[in-house]
């Protein structure tokens, strides 16, 4: 089953669903004010995935993959907190929606054939000099940044109790954009901001836990810095052989 037309658009109209969910949230006043930037964030993340898909971008297909894959896990994750809480089982049928939806899109844009557009395209492989091994290591970093960039902008923006913790998390979610952007460029200085980010997520986790906080508030920075971490994964052992040989 090839189908790559139809699978890309219907790809796109789930990314452009949610894009218009999270922004109408926003501007009809639904969710709290202090949650406003966190749904704007949100929203970005969806309209770039869309935008990328229709546009052809050589990383679409990856990030698209990443951002469905982490609504998945979100869905699932919450239904996991919900077993054993009937005040919330209303909101069951959504959280199946959001990620059947999201695996949906997920499926349509896996494969071989459906990388014939994107990735699949010699032209950007030849102008970032990379070969096949280098384009499966950059595909499986951009996938993790796509899963992991919604849950570092929920918890840059979520409200935090020390203003501390809320500017390491947006210097986080700074070094994740830029990281992001040098990623696809081919920048090795990409891989290592993103760590970085990862790096601080994660020692943000731990001072959540230090703090009292409950595991599930902590487990959002600590999941983003732990996929922000292994999105660097694929590339540490050329870095490595590369600064052994110049040794």
């Amino acid at each position: 089953m090839k189908l790559v037309g139809e699978r890309r658009a219907l790809a796109s109209v789930v990314f452009a669903f949610y894009f218009l969910v999270h922004l109408m949230l926003v501007l009809m006043g639904m969710v709290p004010p202090e949650l406003d930037k966190a749904m704007l964030g949100i929203a970005g993340v969806y309209g770039l995935a869309f935008f990328s898909l229709v546009a052809g971008y050589f990383w679409a297909r990856w990030y698209a993959v990443g951002v469905g894959l982490y609504g998945v896990i979100s869905a699932a994750v919450s239904l996991w907190v919900m077993r054993g809480k009937p005040e919330l089982e209303d909101a069951m049928p959504i959280l199946l929606f959001l990620g059947g939806t999201h695996l949906v899109a997920t499926l349509a844009l896996w494969g071989s054939a459906m990388s014939e557009p994107y990735d699949g395209q010699t032209a950007w492989r030849e102008k970032l000099h990379m070969d096949d091994s280098a384009v499966q290591r950059l595909g499986r970093s951009v996938i993790r940044a796509g899963v992991s960039l919604p849950l570092v902008i929920m918890y840059a923006f979520a409200p935090k109790p020390q203003m501390a913790s809320t500017l390491i998390a947006l210097l986080a979610l700074g070094l994740t954009a830029a990281g992001f952007r040098a990623l696809i460029k081919a920048k090795t200085w990409g891989v290592l901001v993103i760590g970085a980010a990862g790096s601080l997520l994660i020692a943000l986790a731990g001072a959540d836990i230090m703090m009292g906080a409950e595991d599930v508030y902590a487990l959002r920075p600590a999941l983003a810095g732990s996929l922000l971490l292994a999105a660097v994964a694929p590339f540490c052992a050329p870095i490595a052989r590369f600064v052994t040989d110049r040794r």
